[in-house]
Order: structure tokens, then C-alpha cells, then sequence
């Protein structure tokens, strides 16, 4: 992957995404004893990151395939965010969804167009209902975060980033199914300017930092964390980058997450998700390491369910 195609990338998706702000706080920053920059994907269409690989991942395929639709299964953000750039690009749109996954998500992917299959929420069951999708309506099956286009859409977040502030040391984000994070990776090493690539991890799903240590993808059994958007695990096409590209894993508490959460809300007056929190609550737990540093954290979204907030 050259640096080339990373801004071909970008140059492609930009009429289609907002330039999200890059946001700071001083009362953080004299915390952490460092200057941190937010690169703000709360603010993203749909509320997430995630917009931005979808819309990669559609506008390359062809105008055949374009015709005959998208389908993933997902839960979450990535329902979301396929069903708008779908909609907004004129293509068909095939969600599966766990039939336990909550009521406001399933309204909002209809509210974007997305065609929702309901399945049983095994990882077995919505790839057999998509498997099947597939077979009657000719769709292109597109994976949250196991896709290189969908990968080289994340990293535009943090390629806008280092055009905004090019002398970072460091870039945080949260590691989930690993699709951020190797996209930032990608964007850090050939757009970063001696900077490094670090992610935050939930203890209680710590699948990505094993794997580090291990050489291999591993799993989890149980992933009790209120970072739920950071539950799912690394692929064949993103741990690659991952093991080659990013530096460390910091794993963090629920109560580290929670505080971090907190912090976020209260001082910069932002409405972010728990996953989002997971990149500061890192760095303050190195915090020491850290000192006098420019850092740059990606908060990765903002979608809540305002029931369930944890203060």
C-alpha cells in the first residue's frame, strides 16, 4: 500500500463525509502533562468512523455490482453507516442484524434505507443469513473492519489529522474489529513525521493485545466491557498491518474507561460513545510516558444510548 493510495482514498470520499473538527481541551492537557488533539469522528455522518470506510468500500465496485447492492452483518455503527453511504450513493443496501440488537439501531438503519434481515445473534447465523442474501440478490458482501477498502476509509480519519497537525508523536485509537486501527497505522507510517501508532484496548476483550504477544489472531471467550463497539475481533486482512505497523496495545479497566468517559462529557462538553473513551483512558494510564508529548487521539464515535450511560 503506498501513500498514493491513501490520499486517492481520501480525494474519493471527501464529497461524501465531513472533515470532522479536531478539538482540544487544556484542562486535559494539564492532566496528562501532554497537548492532545481530538480528532472528532462523533461528529461524523451517522455518528461514526465508519462512514468513511462503507463509502470507500462502495464507490470501488463497479457499476454492476453497485446495481445489485451491499450486504454485512452488524449490529452496530457499521449497519448504520453502510445503510447511509449506500442510500446517499443509490445503491441497495441488505443489513443482517442479531434479532437482539437494540430497537433505536434497527430504526435507524431503516431511517438510512437499509433492508433489515433479523437473525439469531451468533457470529454462525448472520454469516449464513448474509451468505444466503448474497445467493438471491447477487450482493457484495462488505465486512465491518476485515476489508482493505473499508480499512483504507478508516485511515482518512487520521490522515486528516496529521494534514491538520503534522508534528504528532503519537496517535491513539481504540481497537476493535481492527479496521480503525490498521488504517491509522497505514496513515501514521506514511504520512506521520516520526510518529507512532498505539492502541487502547478494554481488558475485559483483550483479543487484539494477545495477539500482539502472540503472533496470532486471538479470541475471546467473554468480552464483559461497556466499550461495546470494541467486542468484535482482528481478520486476516487487517492484523497483517496491524502486527507490522502499530507499536503497542495499552489495555485499560472499566473503571479507567468509565473515568476517561466522564472526563470527556464533563470538560469538552461532547457527546461520545464508551469505545471512544478507551484511547484516553490509555494515555492517562501511561500518562508518565507521555509527558510533553503531542498526541493525537481519534474518538471514534457517538452514538448512545442515553438510557444506559454509566454516571
Amino acid at each position: 500500500m503506498k501513500k498514493s493510495h491513501l490520499e486517492a482514498v481520501l480525494k474519493r470520499i471527501e464529497p461524501h463525509i465531513h472533515r470532522t473538527p479536531v478539538l482540544s481541551s487544556t484542562l486535559i492537557n494539564k492532566i496528562v502533562e501532554a497537548d492532545l488533539w481530538f480528532k472528532c469522528e462523533n461528529f461524523q455522518k451517522m455518528g461514526a468512523f465508519k462512514m468513511r470506510g462503507a463509502t470507500n468500500a462502495i464507490l470501488n465496485l463497479s457499476e454492476e455490482k453497485k446495481a445489485k447492492g451491499v450486504v454485512t452483518h452488524s449490529s452496530g455503527n457499521f449497519a448504520q453507516a453502510l445503510s447511509l453511504a449506500a442510500k446517499s450513493l443509490n445503491v441497495p443496501a441488505y443489513i443482517v442484524m442479531p434479532d437482539s440488537a437494540p430497537e433505536v439501531k434497527k430504526a435507524a438503519v431503516r431511517n438510512y434505507n437499509g433492508e433489515i434481515t433479523e437473525c439469531p445473534s451468533t457470529l454462525k447465523d448472520r454469516e449464513e443469513t448474509a451468505n444466503k442474501i448474497q445467493e438471491e440478490t447477487g450482493a457484495t458482501f462488505l465486512h465491518p473492519s476485515n476489508d482493505l477498502d473499508v480499512i483504507l476509509g478508516q485511515g482518512t480519519a487520521a490522515l486528516e489529522l496529521l494534514q491538520d497537525h503534522p508534528d504528532l508523536d503519537y496517535i491513539i485509537c481504540p481497537v476493535g474489529g481492527g479496521g480503525l486501527i490498521a488504517g491509522t497505522a497505514l496513515a501514521v507510517k506514511h504520512f506521520g513525521n516520526n510518529c507512532k501508532c498505539i492502541g487502547g484496548e478494554p481488558m475485559e476483550a483483550d483479543d487484539a493485545w494477545r495477539s500482539l504477544q502472540s503472533g496470532k489472531i486471538e479470541t475471546n471467550d467473554t468480552a464483559n466491557t461497556i466499550a461495546d463497539g470494541l467486542k468484535t475481533q482482528l481478520g486476516d486482512q487487517n492484523f497483517p498491518i496491524i502486527l507490522e505497523n502499530v507499536d503497542e496495545i495499552i489495555r485499560v479497566s472499566e473503571e479507567e474507561i468509565k473515568a476517561a468517559l466522564r472526563l470527556i462529557w464533563e470538560r469538552m462538553k461532547i457527546v461520545v460513545e464508551a469505545s471512544s473513551a478507551v484511547p484516553l483512558a490509555a494515555l492517562i494510564k501511561e500518562k508518565h510516558r507521555f509527558r510533553n508529548k503531542n498526541i493525537g487521539i481519534i474518538i471514534s464515535g457517538g452514538n448512545v444510548d442515553l438510557s444506559k450511560l454509566p454516571f
